[in-house]
Parts: structure tokens; C-alpha cells; sequence
């Protein structure tokens, strides 16, 4: 579904990411993590085509972001750590504003009406933007990335500003989405991942340390995901050394 070769990002003398492959499967919701500076957002950036990789390749569903990057990205949803929200438009005009943009070829009125039921924003649609809490913003955030019905999501913190009622539901959310799409999920809260995603992706400065279930992680370095990411990130050799006999 979606591939990434040898990803390279160099700026000026300062190499962000460093060789970078790993996949995503069809409806599978990957947890990426890494602290921050690791290059999380970057590699996202460039998934989605905002920015370019100084080397490697992406390739979702055949198509090369670079050389295809309108077929590719009519098929990405992406929600930045900070929304790309207008705010002195209604929810509703900018999600409209937004459909249009994508070229979206859904019946308007009806998936506009359908994104802010599920994201939870019905009641707010047409209110302005810069008055609204920072929860329902994220909110507004999230569907902007869910119209048109993408085939792969990518989400940069997307419960940030949420109370934990509407963290729960997004969870849900996400779950009940990749039905029918792929996703890729970025957050601090290492609970968060383990609750929605079965696998994880953990880099730091730039390089990739493992690429793992989360079941095998735990099972066999018998750590709690928060032990385990804390020493995968200082180079614990112990648990380095059991992903790399390929242990998890």
C-alpha cells in the first residue's frame, strides 16, 4: 500500500533523516514514535508530499509521490501536529473550501454533513473557527483530512487538545476508519498507541531502531512499551541486541 526506500532528508550540513524504509499494509494503523527532533514530522511531511526527500523514494498504491504527486495525493488525508485551519471561516465553509481544493467527486452537502457527524462537529459547523475550543479545532483539523475518503491517513497528534471523553471517541474513530483505509499515527502517549495500533515504528535522530509488533516487544523484553521505548531511544544494547536476532 504504501513504501518508502532508503528516505534521505539532508538540510544544508544537518542530515534529519537517515536511510529510512518501512512499509504500511492495507488497513493497518502503524504507531510511529520518536521524541522529539527524531524526524517524525519530516518523514510525514514528505509521505504527503509537503516536502521532498533529498534521496529514496515513496510509492502509495504503485505511484511515486514525486513523480505522481496528484494521483498520490488524492489519496492521502493528513492532519499536521498543527491544523492547517483558516479561522476566520465556519467550520462548514472552510471544510467546503477544503472539498473543493481536493477535487472531490462525493456528493458535497451530504459528505461535508457525514465527516462532521462522525468527527463530532455537527453542532458546531457553522461557527467560526478562531471561536471555537482547541479540542473542536483538532477536530475541524481531523476532517479536513477525512473528506473524500482517503485510502491513507497520516495523523500527527491528533487527540492534542482533547478531553478524554473525545479522546476515546477519536480512538474509535481511527479504528473504525481503517475499515477501509490505512493509517499512520504519531502521538506522545505511548498508552494511545498501544491502545489503537499493533505495531510501531520507533526512530531517533533521524534513523530508524525498530519496526515491531507491540505484542512481541512486550512479550519478550518483558517491559512495559514505556520501559521499552525509553531504552530502544538511549541504545539499551540488551534490548537492541534481542531485535536485532529478531527476537520481536
Amino acid at each position: 500500500m504504501l513504501e518508502l526506500r532508503d528516505i534521505t532528508k539532508v538540510y544544508g550540513s544537518r542530515k534529519v533523516l537517515d536511510n529510512i524504509s518501512f512499509s504500511v499494509g492495507e488497513n493497518e494503523i502503524l504507531g510511529f514514535l520518536g521524541p522529539n527532533g527524531a524526524g517524525k514530522s519530516t518523514t510525514m511531511n514528505i509521505i504527503a508530499g509537503y516536502t521532498s526527500s533529498t534521496s529514496g523514494t515513496v510509492t502509495l498504491n504503485g505511484y511515486e509521490i514525486l513523480e505522481n504527486p496528484i494521483e498520490c495525493k488524492k489519496n492521502i488525508g493528513y492532519l499536521p501536529e498543527r491544523p492547517p485551519l483558516y479561522p476566520d471561516m465556519t467550520a462548514e465553509a472552510y471544510l467546503s473550501f477544503i472539498f473543493d481544493l481536493k477535487k472531490i467527486t462525493l456528493p458535497k452537502k451530504d459528505h461535508i454533513d457525514e465527516i462532521c457527524s462522525v468527527t463530532g462537529i455537527t453542532d458546531v459547523q457553522n461557527r467560526i473557527i478562531k471561536n471555537l475550543s482547541k479540542g473542536y479545532q483538532q477536530r475541524v483539523g481531523l476532517a479536513q483530512a477525512m473528506l473524500g475518503n482517503p485510502k491513507l491517513l497520516i495523523l500527527d497528534e491528533p487527540t492534542a487538545g482533547l478531553d478524554p471523553k473525545q479522546i476515546q471517541e477519536v480512538r474509535a474513530l481511527i479504528k473504525e476508519r481503517s475499515k477501509n483505509c490505512s493509517v499512520i499515527f504519531s502521538s506522545h502517549i505511548l498508552y494511545e498507541i498501544q491502545s489503537v495500533c499493533d505495531r510501531i515504528i520507533i526512530i531517533n535522530e533521524g534513523v530508524l531502531i525498530t519496526d515491531n509488533l507491540i505484542k512481541g516487544i512486550l512479550e519478550k523484553s518483558g517491559l512495559s512499551l514505556e520501559d521499552a521505548f525509553l531504552r530502544l531511544i538511549a541504545g539499551d544494547p540488551s534490548v537492541l541486541s534481542m531485535i536485532k536476532k529478531g527476537a520481536v
